[in-house]
């Protein structure tokens, strides 16, 4: 039998293959679900998560693989009124992504009422060249008559495609929401191989899994004062040992010594925890050699904003 020129252009990957592919931001206030619902989307544990404001600070792309669609989220930092410069920086980064996607899916909160940051989100939403949709998360917290309330409140933030109601937590309304993306978006190339689930770099995806540690464990400033920057990543000859070092940033010896705890205890659970993210996603073991630094009000230093990557906007 003659094998079709198509299927030999696309090899093993997909790569070349024609399919409904191009970016969706997922876009919103902070808290609103959108590194969850990016989680549960993808499949796997891409974006950090934690109940803390601003947990994300980076543009970060995940990628759905389908056989007929390849979607590549863009899950964005929550849209807020910053206070200093790396909260406009974040913000800068969410609102860059509205200029080089073809969606944008406006996330709202269904167990939280409208209000005017979701408006504020909403007019930023309307300015992009991009197809919107209204998506509704955490359906699961909610009861009919409140998820029916608030579908007709966010419907009247702008115009949409259409809207969706989801839940990252029971998957309802997943496959709805993939289907709808897959019909807004144009035909063109798979642009990742097949296998590929997200595009950011190691050394990102190890120092967030870090951060998210220390955002679990601490409370008031400290988490926002918190940065994170991996030093080295090594592995051991002749070992399937993965060595990770890295420092954890704080501005205040008042946060330091939270962070450390006493004894070293704190950070070492940090560590523990940190490592069982990273030796799934390293498929191997982790040493890893974590300690905590001050850098006074590195939150105001563009240019240590930039070295923990936050800088995509600057």
């Amino acid at each position: 039998m003659e094998e079709d020129p198509t299927d030999l252009a696309a090899g093993p990957l997909g790569l070349g293959e024609t399919v409904k592919s191009g970016f969706v931001a997922l876009v919103g206030r902070p808290n609103s679900g959108k590194s969850t619902l990016a989680n549960a989307l993808v499949g796997e544990k891409i974006a950090i998560v934690s109940d803390k404001p601003q947990t994300t600070r980076h543009r970060l792309r995940g990628i759905v693989d389908r056989e007929d669609a390849q979607i590549v989220l863009v899950d964005t930092p929550g849209l807020h009124r910053p206070v200093d410069t790396l909260g406009e920086e974040v913000n800068r980064s969410a609102l860059l992504a509205l200029a080089d996607v073809d969606v944008v899916c406006l996330l709202v909160d269904a167990a939280q009422p409208a209000g005017k940051g979701d408006a504020w989100v909403a007019r930023h939403v309307a300015e992009s060249s991009a197809r919107a949709v209204l998506v509704l998360t955490k359906t699961d917290l909610v009861d009919e008559a409140a998820l029916q309330r608030q579908s007709l409140a966010a419907a009247e933030l702008g115009s949409f495609e259409a809207s969706v109601a989801v839940s990252a937590v029971d998957g309802e309304g997943l496959d709805e929401l993939l289907a709808l993306l897959t019909g807004l978006l144009p035909e063109g190339p798979r642009y990742f191989p097949r296998d590929m689930t997200t595009d950011q770099p190691l050394s990102v995806m190890i120092a967030e899994f870090i951060r998210e540690k220390v955002l679990l464990h601490t409370r008031e400033e400290v988490p926002h004062a918190i940065g994170v920057a991996v030093e080295d990543v090594s592995r051991e000859e002749g070992s399937d040992t993965t060595v990770v070092s890295a420092f954890v940033y704080v501005e205040r010896e008042s946060q330091k010594g939270i962070v450390v705890g006493r004894g070293g205890s704190m950070v070492k659970r940090i560590g523990t925890e940190a490592r069982r993210d990273l030796e799934r996603m390293l498929g191997g073991k982790v040493f890893r050699d974590l300690r905590v630094k001050v850098k006074k009000d590195w939150r105001r230093d563009a240019a240590q904003i930039r070295r923990f990557g936050y800088g995509e906007g600057l």
